[in-house]
């Protein structure tokens, strides 16, 4: 193949762009990513040779060199992993999905050293070379190639690239950095050392470079011709925990998560019985960008006997656990095991029960911990990762009655971080139910009228409003023998916390009002399923409510707006006998109009939306020329 020249595509040349102006103030991160590639590379091509062994060729030990050539001034990261094809360097490294790009640059935050760490996130790790080059040359050669099918790929991260053909005797990729002016502190080996140690001490294939001696004469260190190990060379998780130090833990995650911030917590256990496996399992301080992408990969990653397998195996924990990062290690699963086997295997069925249970134990000793300082970690965690774990309760029906214990929502009593338990332990005395609003926004929530009596009588009642509590509740039932009672659905019932007074002038409004409640029920027609009296309301004339076994409205709207279908929810409109505006109402030559405002606001008080605001808008109008006159 000639020399040819290609252009990148746009995206990756706003990269470029970005890497060469602006993320300079942590220049080392460069190596951590180009020696991570490299260990890819190896962890790739070990796990094609499964199937085909003389990948291998004549050189079955993995490793990383790091090389310096003072003389010409460029640093060399060479790996003998998989290598790649000249069609494989124009599509990996003149490209990067459009998506990934577009995340990356919305992530920035004008912070140099923050915004440095984002680079290995995004799958761009390449490109950050040229933090401290001018020119990068990729020589490689794809395992099972001939050498004369070899490819050199070189360029000055502006506008394009170079690609010809050369002849490489041995499989692999080296990524050859022509380092900047100002850039020589890269050529010292100490300072390479430093940073190999510091970032890359664990990955489990051993990172070599050429020693060095004093030469006297010259009065500098000579390179000679044997090399040395620079880092442990030996996989974290299978090391004995009291061999390694909390900096190593947080080390070995930042190097695998690409986070910028060490962990929330960790475990790390070596597990036997039906199965046996290494686990060491991180839970994150914050959420990744895409948490909720739903093509997102998640999962950990999985290696059997040692051998790497595979990233994102999806298997080893529910989804609603997908924030968790971490290694699994087997030495039950066979080495060519796929996905479709870690469906099915009941080795792979045992992993996730462990890996779950532990990670459910990590968060528990957050928030039951007595140290104020662990419960404020777990807040923190929750407001990161909460609306993720209620997906659990109806996912994981063994493990629901734990996760009940982990919720935390906000209340009339409380801005957030309330357990069922607190709740439980304020209910008043003769209260039976757990009382729940569901609402699109707190705010909606905090001022919704079906709260009002709650209120005036002291009751606490939780406020959800992530957009899976409505989905929590139809599966979570009762907490502690107490039920949960949402405040929007059914006649309102305090049962002991309402006197027998109250309850017999409600009778007596609901007798009284008999006449209007049917011309009510007249005048709006098919939009309401029934017009009753209630005892809810304090302040406000009419609400909406649902009957029991019917789907709530707030549901319904989420559905739709999920572009999903939702049956017609046909509210019951509950009005206060007691308001001046209800107690007109009968007297009014304007009822109808009266009774469609009536239903329209309640509607528009619990988050809903007007199906025509204009009718809305022409009667309050009416109505408002009227009492002017």
């Amino acid at each position: 193949m000639d020399k040819t020249t290609h252009s990148f595509q746009a995206e990756v040349k706003q990269l470029l762009h970005l890497v060469t102006h602006s993320l300079y103030s942590n220049k080392e991160i460069f190596l951590r990513e180009l020696i991570s590639n490299a260990s890819d590379a190896c962890d790739k091509l070990r796990f094609e040779a499964l199937d085909n062994s003389a990948l291998y060729e004549d050189a079955p030990n993995l490793e990383v060199r790091v090389l310096v050539d003072k003389a010409a001034r460029t640093l060399t990261i060479r790996d003998n992993g998989i290598g790649m094809s000249a069609q494989e360097a124009i599509d990996h490294l003149g490209t990067i999905a459009k998506s990934g790009t577009k995340e990356f640059m919305g992530r920035l935050s004008g912070d140099q050293q923050k915004d440095a760490q984002l680079i290995g996130q995004f799958g761009v790790g390449f490109y950050s070379g040229y933090i401290v080059a001018d020119r990068i040359t990729v020589e490689s050669r794809r395992a099972g190639l001939k050498a004369e099918e070899g490819v050199r790929w070189s360029s000055e991260g502006t506008g394009d690239f170079e690609v010809e053909a050369i002849t490489k005797p041995t499989r692999g990729t080296d990524i050859i950095l022509h380092l900047r002016e100002g850039e020589d502190e890269f050529l010292t080996a100490w300072k390479l050392r430093g940073i190999i140690n510091k970032y890359s001490d664990h990955i489990s294939l051993p990172i070599l470079m050429q020693k060095e001696e004093w030469d006297a004469e010259k009065s500098e260190y000579v390179t000679q011709d044997a090399w040395d190990t620079v880092n442990q060379a030996a996989a974290l998780w299978t090391r004995s925990k009291s061999d390694i130090t909390e900096e190593q833990y947080h080390d070995f995650y930042k190097q695998i998560s690409h986070d910028s911030e060490p962990p929330l917590a960790y475990t790390h256990n070596r597990v036997e019985g039906r199965s046996e496996y290494t686990q060491l399992l991180f839970v994150p301080k914050n959420a990744p960008y895409d948490l909720w992408n739903r093509d997102r990969k998640g999962g950990l990653k999985l290696y059997v006997k040692r051998v790497f397998i595979m990233d994102d195996a999806e298997a080893l924990l529910p989804s609603y656990l997908r924030f968790v990062k971490g290694v699994i290690d087997s030495a039950d699963l066979p080495l060519n095991v796929s996905r479709e086997i870690l469906q099915e295997s009941r080795d792979v069925k045992a992993i996730r029960e462990g890996c779950t249970k532990r990670v459910l134990s990590m968060l528990e000793e957050l928030a039951n911990n007595e140290d104020q300082a662990k419960r404020d970690q777990y807040a923190a965690f929750w407001k990161e990762f909460g609306a993720v774990l209620k997906e659990g309760v109806g996912e994981d029906f063994t493990n629901k009655e734990r996760l009940a214990k982990l919720l935390r929502f906000a209340s009339t009593h409380a801005d957030e971080n309330v357990s069922l338990a607190d709740y439980v332990g304020r209910m008043k005395e003769g209260q039976d139910a757990i009382y729940v609003i569901t609402a699109d926004s707190l705010a909606a929530a905090k001022n919704s009228p079906q709260l009002e009596l709650f209120k005036k009588k002291g009751i606490e009642v939780l406020l959800l409003t992530d957009r899976v509590d409505e989905w929590v509740l139809s599966h979570l039932y009762d907490f502690d023998g107490r039920p949960m009672q949402n405040v929007t659905k059914g006649a309102i019932d305090l049962g002991k916390l309402q006197d027998e007074e109250e309850k017999k002038k409600a009778e007596e409004a609901a007798e009284s009002l008999k006449p209007l409640l049917e011309r009510l029920k007249t005048a709006l027609g098919e939009r309401a399923k029934d017009v009753r009296v209630t005892t809810r309301l304090v302040d406000s004339p009419a609400c909406l409510v649902t009957e029991e076994g019917d789907m709530s409205a707030h549901l319904a709207r989420l559905l739709k707006q999920a572009g999903q279908t939702a049956p017609e929810v046909r509210p019951v409109l509950e009005v206060n006998p007691e308001h001046a505006l209800v107690k007109k109402l009968e007297a009014s030559e304007h009822f109808d109009d009266l009774a469609h405002i009536l239903f329209d606001q309640a509607l528009l008080a619990e988050g809903g939306q007007l199906e025509d605001p204009a009718a809305y808008v022409r009667r309050v109008n009416s109505l408002l020329a009227t009492s002017a006159v």
